[in-house]
């Protein structure tokens, strides 16, 4: 069977502390081949690129998340030079965020710009963390051209129009193991009809643990599960469903294969 791909994990964090190298292990026992670690500040880069330069199935992203409380807000500059390695395969995860309100919208608006300008310089695509927040989150992708550089939805929780409009955009949508919960059936409804080219798949490990894991904490391998979850609304293999989104997390974050 093709391996699955994690598109957007956190195994930097400290839940992983005491058992990374067998979570890495328990990771290739389910079949999961490779997997994006994201930044959501500039204080764990270099975490993350050593976790990169370490092994050759995982890949890293620079950003700051739109809630994350910073002394001085990231310019184009930075985020270009952070990203000017091989095994950066991305900006972000950066975006909008209405549910919690650490950092105002005003300023989240500003900084989500910034990465895009970035990304489109570094020719990367950009990693969109979007709650509660779908009509700015659309307004400003379109206003910034994503179309020339690309990016993902990451841990897609928005309604079918709100998929269309990115859809429209060129956006990938990415789904984690909120999918899979009992009560999601218009999340996965969603899943059923995007295409298949941008389709990809997720853990956003150590959180949001999918059936019948959840309240646990996530980590790579269960990306099985929400591959599994889509397969079925999808009426496909989870062979077939492996290899199109791994497929396309190659394709997308411009990963040679």
């Amino acid at each position: 069977m093709t391996g699955l791909f994690d598109s957007h994990c956190h195994v930097d964090f400290p839940h992983f502390a005491e058992d990374r190298d067998a979570m890495f292990e328990r990771m290739a026992a389910a079949g999961v081949e490779g997997c994006v670690v994201v930044a959501v500040d500039f204080g764990h880069i270099d975490d993350l690129r050593a976790l990169a330069e370490a092994r050759d199935n995982v890949w890293f992203s620079v950003g700051v998340h739109p809630n994350h409380e910073v002394e001085a807000e990231p310019t184009v500059e930075q985020l270009c030079a952070l990203a000017d390695h091989p095994r950066c395969v991305a900006i972000g995860e950066t975006g909008m965020d209405f549910f919690r309100h650490h950092v105002w919208p005003d300023i989240q608006e500003t900084r989500f710009r910034t990465h895009i300008r970035a990304a489109k310089l570094m020719h990367k695509p950009v990693i969109v963390h979007n709650r509660d927040a779908d009509e700015a989150t659309i307004r400003i992708l379109r206003d910034e051209g994503i179309s020339e550089c690309g990016g993902i939805m990451h841990c897609f929780s928005a309604d079918m129009a709100t998929a269309n409009a990115a859809i429209e955009l060129g956006m990938a949508i990415s789904f984690s193991g909120n999918v899979t919960f009992k009560r999601n059936e218009e999340l996965r409804a969603v899943a059923a009809s995007v295409p298949a080219e941008l389709l990809l798949v997720e853990t956003d490990s150590p959180y949001l643990a999918p059936m019948p894991f959840r309240g646990k904490r996530n980590e790579p391998g269960f990306v099985k599960q929400v591959a599994e979850c889509i397969a079925e609304v999808r009426a496909v293999s989870l062979q077939a469903l492996a290899a199109q989104t791994t497929a396309n997390a190659y394709r997308i974050f411009n990963i040679s294969s």
